[in-house]
């Protein structure tokens, strides 16, 4: 009589590892039963033990669920009968014990019956012309006959099953270690596997950080340009104001990464489904998307001694405005993806003031070789720039911030200039309804320029448009089509590696004279009129506390209690051609306290929202006719040392490539709106705020 099944103390964790023949299944689950065993338990059955002959691939998927998959699921021992394939019938009973982790491979491993009793579904995907040759470098004359009428089973099964499409994570062709790596650093990213996985975890987070610093003021966009030119995914916060007589300590710093190398990563997350690939695994599920930053930034890290910059590797790029929805409002498909990330496995951070850049990789077989090659590219870089002083910036000629001469892009309104007024004036009647008190309305400039046609040229727009108008906040960003020009004055959120809180605002901005007319008697003393009149504006003021009182209120979620304080009420900053009314509010990171939910408590931005935040943004959904995208979320970092930096996605050019070669460019603007708002001059304010953007392409307001 045959023994009872034995159950286990907890079902095990299944791991199915699928694709055609010849794909090296077999191969990746044995080392991937290798790299999990260092921690716990693995247990590794192949489905080919199953299939009753040649002709038996659907027979013996089936068989897998029902005896392997479904007593595992339950914690018991699974048992089954081999196929001999010498005699062509079932041999022996063998059994199949529970352990912590098993991991079943085979051809239909992933298939629909198996889906809802395994963990995840890995999808090993291998050209056809080289399966074939290794399946039959490995079986020989043993499958060489039979190559064609299992592949048709195949086919036929995929063309019912797309397992491909429902795998939680996919592995191209590679280096057999590398891709195990990958493999294990893919799973964990899963929900699921996270608990499970927690060590190899938290061995990826310890990975220690190799640095170079050297003393150099490279001229920026020519090391960009040698580092990351050629990268799919790069991304450069640019101190582009940094050496300018309104520079600040918020233009110390500039840093560029891109998701290259043995540890380099890249998110995509759109509509709830968050994408992380690295080395070509992918990773797919469906998470809100701070709840999986808040898993993935792991444990605080030192950085490099003498490092005075809170960015030490570790994610970079941009969170659009449509992440709202898991922020309290509603649900509103943006068009492009909600955020896009590179996970730094090595960077660049220039020091403007202290005249250094400190080159960063974490520890991988490459680092050494990658730190000599960005080494040579700052000392290249510098070259171009001898003999000029150290605030390249200031002296540009007038000539280089001319506009272009060739034909500028011609940019439609969502709202024409009556519909925009018209809802300023229902945002006004929202405000006497008492449903709001501020509204941040805005509206999408678009414009669609064909092949060869410069604005297409997202690189060559942005350098245009750092030139002409230089930020703290500047950015650079490219996500393969899509790419992010920014020119943002504005701090959204940073928090130190020990929990300092700060947000910036701005509300209240006037045009500047042009730079001729500033070097004139007259010309500044009419810039000083301007500034005073913006310092002294009680609506500007207005808005401008408003939203220190809703940010007050967003920090003080995560806050230590009393520690949230204004340092900083109404004071005025000047930039290359505008004033703005900037204030400071600071606070304490209460200990333990989530990261990732304290940036989620603040976002998306106040300044670009309004007050209460959740029912205006409910208000601006039916005024606006249309998603935001990038515009008004936050482009920053968010450090291994635990620290984060962010900016408002303002004066932002979004340049998505199109398929036949010409481009969509995406310009938002917008002003809040109180009750004493006068719509005629809401209106001139957002053309003011792209005004930057418009004349650097050329382009003009749309009527």
């Amino acid at each position: 009589m045959p023994a009872a099944p034995r159950a286990a103390a907890r079902p095990p964790v299944i791991i199915a590892v699928d694709g055609r023949s010849g794909a090296g299944k077999t191969t990746l689950a044995v080392e991937l039963a290798t790299a999990l065993r260092e921690h716990r338990s693995v247990a590794l059955f192949h489905l080919e033990d199953l299939y009753p002959g040649w002709d038996g691939l659907a027979a013996g998927i089936a068989t897998y669920a029902d005896r392997v998959l479904a007593p595992l699921r339950r914690g018991e021992t699974a048992r089954w009968r081999a196929w001999d394939w010498a005699a062509g019938r079932e041999g022996h009973e063998r059994g199949t014990e529970p352990a912590d982790i098993v991991i079943v491979e085979g051809v239909g491993a992933g298939s629909h019956g198996a889906r809802g009793l395994v963990d995840a579904v890995v999808w090993v995907e291998v050209p056809e012309a080289e399966r074939k040759q290794r399946a039959l470098a490995r079986d020989g004359d043993t499958f060489a006959p039979h190559w064609d009428r299992w592949a048709a089973q195949e086919v036929a099964w995929l063309s019912d099953d797309d397992v491909p499409a429902a795998a939680a994570v996919t592995v191209p062709d590679g280096d057999p270690a590398s891709r195990t790596r990958r493999t294990v650093d893919a799973l964990a990213c899963l929900p699921a596997l996270r608990e499970m996985l927690a060590p190899e975890r938290a061995l990826r987070d310890a990975v220690p950080l190799m640095s170079r610093r050297l003393p150099a003021r490279p001229d920026a966009p020519t090391l960009f340009a040698s580092l990351y030119g050629g990268s799919a995914r790069a991304v450069w916060l640019d101190a582009s104001d940094a050496g300018t007589p309104a520079a600040g300590p918020r233009s110390r710093f500039s840093v560029m990464a891109d998701d290259g190398g043995a540890l380099g990563r890249a998110i995509v997350h759109r509509g709830g489904t968050t994408e992380v690939s690295g080395g070509g695994v992918v990773a797919t599920f469906a998470e809100p998307f701070f709840r999986w930053l808040g898993a993935d930034w792991g444990r605080p890290q030192p950085g490099p001694e003498g490092l005075a910059c809170g960015f030490a590797l570790g994610w970079i790029g941009y969170l659009g405005y449509e992440l709202k929805r898991e922020c309290g409002g509603s649900d509103v498909p943006a068009g492009v993806p909600d955020a896009q990330l590179v996970g730094a496995g090595r960077g660049v951070v220039i020091d403007h003031e202290a005249g250094e850049v400190w080159l960063l990789a974490l520890e991988a077989p490459d680092a050494a070789e990658w730190l000599e090659q960005a080494a040579r590219a700052v000392e290249q870089s510098v070259a171009p720039v001898v003999g000029r002083s150290a605030a390249p910036v200031a002296e540009r000629s007038e000539a280089e911030s001319k506009p272009p001469t060739h034909a500028a892009p011609a940019f439609t309104a969502r709202h024409a200039s009556e519909d925009y007024l018209a809802a300023v004036r229902t945002a006004q009647a929202e405000i006497a309804e008492g449903n709001t008190y501020e509204v941040c309305l805005t509206t999408t400039l678009e414009a669609r320029v064909p092949a060869g046609a410069p604005a297409a040229d997202a690189w060559a727009a942005y350098r245009a448009l750092r030139r002409r108008s230089p930020a703290p906040f500047a950015a650079f960003a490219r996500f393969g089509p899509l790419a992010v020009a920014s020119t943002s004055p504005e701090r959204f959120l940073s928090i130190s590696a020990d929990g300092a809180l700060r947000a910036e605002p701005i509300k209240g901005t006037r045009r500047r004279s042009p730079a001729a007319e500033l070097a004139t008697e007259a010309g500044r003393r009419r810039d000083a009129e301007v500034r005073a009149e913006l310092a002294a504006n009680p609506k500007d003021r207005a808005e401008n506390l408003m939203i220190v009182d809703l940010l007050r209120n967003d920090l003080s979620h995560f806050a230590v209690p009393g520690s949230v304080a204004v340092s900083r009420l109404f004071a005025v900053e000047s930039y290359t051609t505008v004033h703005q009314l900037v204030s400071t509010v600071d606070a304490q990171l209460r200990p333990g306290a989530s990261r990732a939910e304290a940036i989620a408590a603040a976002f998306p931005p106040g300044s670009m929202t309004g007050a209460p935040k959740v029912s205006t943004m409910n208000i601006l959904d039916r005024l606006e006719r249309g998603p935001r995208g990038v515009y008004s979320g936050a482009i920053g970092y968010f450090s291994r040392t635990g620290a984060a930096d962010t900016s408002v996605v303002i004066r932002t050019l979004v340049v998505e490539q199109a398929d036949d070669g010409g481009a969509r460019l995406a310009l938002g603007v917008g002003g809040a709106v109180v009750a004493d708002s006068d719509p005629a001059d809401e209106y001139e304010e957002i053309r003011t705020k792209a005004f930057a953007v418009l004349s650097t392409l050329g382009a003009e307001f749309p009527g």
